[in-house]
């Protein structure tokens, strides 16, 4: 595992997921350059991403992907495809007709899929970022399918055997700030690889 610093933020590297701290001001600008390089390396480096941002408005700590898509909707104007928001969000009910509509209308396109997830309690505040998959549901014992080439996560909250509990209780004031530099992290990286896509909106 390698360690990088710059200024007060540490990204933990390992060869599929890359930890960032969310409580540095640089993050965003971090997370951003990350994803483009991931996605030009991969073969996208003219093509924009779809966005599955998954999570329940119902639930404070599940509500980070709704928060992350909402606020990517409003800066894009419907220009980047955005799936998951706190009017229309992406859950365990609706997941798979939704993958389905994605491979249906964006067969060619990158996914990265952006959720709420557990960790240890060194890694709370954190967000993570790689090429691969995310299990939505996984921490509180849901079965459902793999989503995305690449994925976005921000540790809302510690492991723990009642994990339902945990996202019900989490305060909005932990999961917003995650909220605000995953979207503005994401923003950067379609601004960098589709410059085309840059509208001068605000977000969270």
């Amino acid at each position: 595992r390698q360690i990088f610093k710059r200024g007060m933020t540490i990204m933990f590297s390992s060869d599929t997921i890359c930890y960032f701290n969310a409580g540095s001001s640089d993050t965003a600008e971090l997370l951003g350059n990350y994803l483009s390089k991931i996605l030009i390396k991969n073969g996208f480096s003219d093509i924009s991403p779809v966005l599955l941002c998954i999570g329940s408005d119902r639930v404070t700590g599940d509500s980070l992907g709704p928060m992350v898509g909402s606020a990517l909707e409003e800066r894009y104007k419907k220009s980047i495809p955005v799936f998951g928001t706190l009017k229309m969000p992406v859950h365990a009910l609706n997941l798979e007709e939704t993958i389905d509509a994605i491979h249906l209308h964006f067969p060619d396109h990158p996914l990265i899929a952006v959720d709420a997830s557990f960790g240890t309690k060194e890694h709370l505040g954190c967000i993570t970022a790689g090429k691969g998959s995310l299990c939505p549901g996984a921490g509180v014992d849901k079965n459902l399918i793999a989503v995305g080439d690449f994925f976005v996560t921000g540790i809302v909250a510690s492991f723990s055997p009642f994990s339902h509990l945990v996202l019900q209780s989490t305060r909005l004031s932990a999961v917003m700030p995650l909220a605000s530099q995953i979207s503005r992290g994401i923003a950067h990286a379609i601004d960098e690889i589709a410059p085309g896509y840059n509208l001068s909106s605000q977000i969270l």
